[in-house]
């Protein structure tokens, strides 16, 4: 994939913002306090959703319905955010939607996703049964399949990246999940179509390392997903064109383990009073691996989303 150009991605922001305004990048002292370097966390649990999908999702679907203006309903496979953005787009298109989770999914991202209108079908253990079944239904029922991985999408979720390198001069890296990778490639696509020298990091849960293993190995190599707080990064098989980019955009990819992730959930709720999920919080996970290389640095950590269910997050919170 040729990444897009700086007009095209100016094009998808004015698109976004339409809909919902820039979500702010705000530098937390406690945070700098904690990790020694200067760290702006940028806010995506303050979109509509609470979600940096959703502007993946505005955009796609003014696109689909430009491109294909008799498609009725819409389809695909989530774990949550994905779906919402896909419902909350769709809604807006006139649209229906249909979203395929695995079995034992955050309860509280299904109830968003149904709150937005959409059917919710449950089926398989992971991601990618749940994907796999979705690609069936959109054939038996003649819905338009919306990946979870795609150049609209990619172009939407930059105009996050584009806020933040726009606001926050100077950047010396910044620290981005991996689910399927339209965040981390948004994110390169902004810094490049800038002209930024800012270092793109990746991170992968441990339980899910898929693109981690693929970005060492050079190739996609599917690996097997363990249940992880990090329900958003729990992908099983990595997407080839996402790969190609993040291997020649991205510095390095770290993988955290299940502890660091929950301890970075707290701290981000302390040091800022923002609840995070779990992919939201593995940025900082990251960055408290990296604090000597990072210290007096600019960083920004991208809190992609904060939702987890209320059960779990409160379990997180009291352990020490």
């Amino acid at each position: 994939m040729i990444l897009p150009s700086l007009d095209s991605l100016y094009a998808a922001a004015d698109l976004v913002h339409k809909v919902m305004p820039p979500t702010p990048q705000i530098c937390w002292p406690l945070l700098s306090q904690r990790t020694g370097a200067n760290v702006w966390l940028k806010h995506e649990n303050h979109t509509p959703i609470g979600a940096f999908k959703v502007r993946g999702g505005i955009v796609y679907m003014e696109e689909l319905k430009r491109r294909d203006p008799h498609v009725r309903g819409v389809i695909a496979a989530t774990r949550g955010n994905h779906g919402q953005s896909v419902a909350f787009a769709a809604a807006r298109a006139g649209l229906s939607s249909v979203l395929v989770v695995p079995q034992g999914n955050s309860r509280e991202k299904n109830a968003a996703m149904r709150a937005f209108g959409a059917e919710l079908v449950e089926y398989g253990s992971d991601f990618q049964d749940a994907y796999e079944q979705a690609m069936v239904l959109a054939k038996t029922r003649s819905l338009h399949m919306v990946p979870s991985f795609d150049e609209p999408l990619l172009r939407g979720v930059a105009s996050y990246a584009l806020e933040l390198f726009q606001a926050v001069e100077d950047l010396d890296a910044v620290y981005v999940p991996i689910g399927l990778g339209s965040g981390i490639c948004g994110t390169i696509a902004a810094r490049d179509a800038l002209g930024l020298q800012t270092e793109v990091i990746g991170v992968v849960a441990s339980h899910a390392p898929a693109y981690a293993v693929s970005y060492a190995g050079g190739r996609p190599v599917a690996s097997n997903v363990t249940p992880t707080v990090a329900d958003g990064m729990a992908v099983r098989v990595p997407d080839p064109t996402a790969l190609e980019i993040i291997r020649k955009g991205a510095s390095h990819v770290i993988t955290v383990k299940e502890d660091e992730i929950m301890a970075a959930m707290r701290h981000l709720f302390s040091d800022t009073h923002n609840v995070a999920e779990g992919s939201g919080a593995s940025p900082l996970a990251a960055l408290l691996q990296e604090t000597e290389r990072m210290r007096g640095r600019r960083v920004a950590l991208i809190l992609s989303g904060g939702n987890v269910d209320r059960d779990v997050f409160a379990k997180i919170l009291l352990e020490k």
